[in-house]
C-alpha cells in the first residue's frame, strides 16, 4: 500500500458519497491504468432498482469494451468496499488485475448487523473465495469510520424514504 493507493481509495469514498447524496448505497469504485491514470470510475447505482448496478461491475464491463487483455491484467481496481461475490466473478471472468478496497465484507456485515438491518442476502464470500489467485490488498482501517458513517447515512435516508 502506498500514498497512491491511498489517494485513488479516497476517490473511491468520495465516490461512495455521492452515491448516498443521490439515494444509492455507498460505494464508488476507480479503474487506474498501468501508467496510473483514473480510466473509469463510477458509483453505486441500484436506488433506481437494478440491484446489479455496482460500480466493480460496471468497471468489469466498461474493461471488457474498452481494454486488451493485457490493459485489464495491468490495471488497479479501487474500491471503497471489497467486491461482492458477483462483481467479483465479473472480475475473475474479465481476467483484471490487482483490487485495492477500503473496507472488508467482513466489515460491512458487522455494520449493518450494529445498524439493526438484514444481510445482503448473497454469502459474504472473500474475493479471493470467488476468484482463487486475486490479487488483493485492503481493508486499510484508516477509512473504517468514513464508510461506516456512509453506511449509517445511508440506511437513516432510506428509512425516510
Amino acid at each position: 500500500m502506498n500514498d497512491n493507493d491511498l489517494r485513488y481509495l479516497r476517490r473511491c469514498v468520495d465516490l461512495a458519497s455521492e452515491a448516498v447524496d443521490a439515494g444509492d448505497q455507498p460505494f464508488g469504485s476507480v479503474l487506474v491504468s498501468r501508467d496510473g491514470q483514473i480510466v473509469f470510475e463510477d458509483r453505486n447505482r441500484t436506488g433506481g432498482g437494478d440491484p446489479t448496478r455496482h460500480p466493480e461491475f460496471a468497471i468489469v464491463r466498461w474493461a471488457a469494451e474498452h481494454l486488451s487483455a493485457e490493459e485489464r491484467r495491468e490495471a488497479i481496481v479501487y474500491t471503497s468496499g471489497e467486491h461482492c461475490a458477483m462483481c467479483a466473478a465479473a472480475h475473475g471472468l474479465a481476467g483484471m488485475g490487482r483490487i485495492v478496497y477500503a473496507t472488508s465484507s467482513v466489515q460491512l456485515g458487522e455494520w449493518l448487523r450494529d445498524l439493526g438491518e438484514p444481510q445482503l442476502g448473497i454469502a459474504p464470500l472473500r474475493i479471493t473465495e470467488v476468484v482463487p489467485g486475486a490479487i488483493v490488498e485492503g481493508p486499510v482501517l484508516a477509512f473504517a469510520d468514513e464508510v461506516r458513517a456512509l453506511h449509517a447515512r445511508a440506511r437513516a435516508r432510506q428509512a425516510r424514504g
